[in-house]
């Protein structure tokens, strides 16, 4: 569910009439994502996405997202465009939230990844990558590894009515992870959430990215194992070496990795495993069942980040590195 705030028609109609957009015909909410209100909305002009922030997101980081999505933009990348009003204020207010209105991408998420699919992501990633690389705003990752005991702290020791021994499992983890976390591997600007329901497809090719609410700056490989984690499991919990090794090959044809980077990767998966188990968790315990909230199970990365902890290199992702030029 994703409709938090309700917008009255004649208040839309009014925050429509500050673009060029035409006359407001319709708009229904749109039931995905987590984080904010989102509304389908036609124009005499055309059909735009209007996003309502809600409280879980920090106003102030607001002008980096929408300069961010300005800047990809520009440079080519496929992803929603802030529409400007007349008054240049990209930022308006709407049913007491901060809003906006982007432009409307075509194409639909795949609920079947295929290695296809998994390699196209792996390049529209390192894309991203490249084209931020001059993005000249910051924004730290407050889920990186500093923000990760905090979130434990608030789950344990309820976390073993998740799972029998969770709170010590994630313990050992987590001061693994904070003894070992990479420190000198290349930084940028990450998505940090790239999951296929942020990934539209349109007659078989990758059309577009969207959902940059979580983007901030970090390691550029997390990013990568972010993804693996993401795409590249089954449904019956198995890793996909298929999936793996495309993934890694497409992101690594537009921006190639470095030794260093290729093998820190599994620790790198082990702490996006970890990063998703604890916020699944912690919204497992914290958010009432009687919320609109639609509450994901944190076992599905505790199983992904069993995996990443039996990988011994990045061939184990089916990722076979380069010989060195003679």
């Amino acid at each position: 569910m994703a409709v938090y705030t309700e917008v009255a028609e004649g208040d839309l109609a009014a925050f429509v009439a500050r673009y060029d957009i035409g006359r407001l015909l319709s708009y229904k909410g749109i039931a995905e994502g987590v984080e904010n209100s989102n509304f389908l909305v036609r124009t005499d002009g055309g059909t735009f996405i209007l996003t309502l922030y809600e409280k879980r997101v920090d106003r102030n980081d607001l002008p980096f997202f929408i300069g961010l999505l300005e800047h990809l933009a520009e440079r080519g990348l496929s992803c929603p465009l802030p529409v400007q009003p007349a008054d240049g204020q990209t930022l308006g207010e709407l049913a007491g939230r901060p809003a906006a209105l982007f432009t409307f991408l075509e194409g639909m998420w795949t609920r079947r990844p295929t290695a296809d699919h998994c390699r196209d992501v792996g390049r529209a990633l390192a894309d991203l990558h490249a084209k931020s690389a001059d993005f000249g705003m910051m924004r730290k990752n407050a889920l990186s590894v500093d923000g990760w005991r905090p979130l434990f702290d608030g789950c344990d020791p309820a976390a073993d009515r998740v799972a029998e021994g969770l709170g010590e499992e994630i313990a050992a983890e987590l001061a693994h992870l904070e003894a070992h976390w990479p420190t000198d591997l290349p930084r940028g600007v990450i998505h940090a959430d790239l999951f296929p329901d942020n990934v539209f497809f349109l007659n078989g090719e990758l059309s577009g990215l969207i959902d940059f609410y979580f983007a901030c700056n970090d390691i550029l490989a997390y990013d990568l194992a972010i993804c693996l984690c993401a795409w590249c499991f089954e449904h019956d919990g198995a890793f996909n070496v298929t999936k793996g090794r495309a993934m890694i090959e497409g992101y690594d044809a537009v921006r190639p990795l470095s030794e260093a980077e290729l093998a820190a990767l599994p620790l790198l998966a082990r702490g996006a495993s970890l990063r998703f188990l604890l916020t699944r968790l912690y919204d497992w315990i914290h958010i009432p069942d009687t919320s609109f909230v639609t509450k994901k199970d944190p076992k599905e990365y505790l199983r992904k980040n069993r995996f990443h902890r039996g990988v011994a290199s990045v061939a184990d992702y089916g990722f076979q590195k380069r010989e060195a030029a003679a």
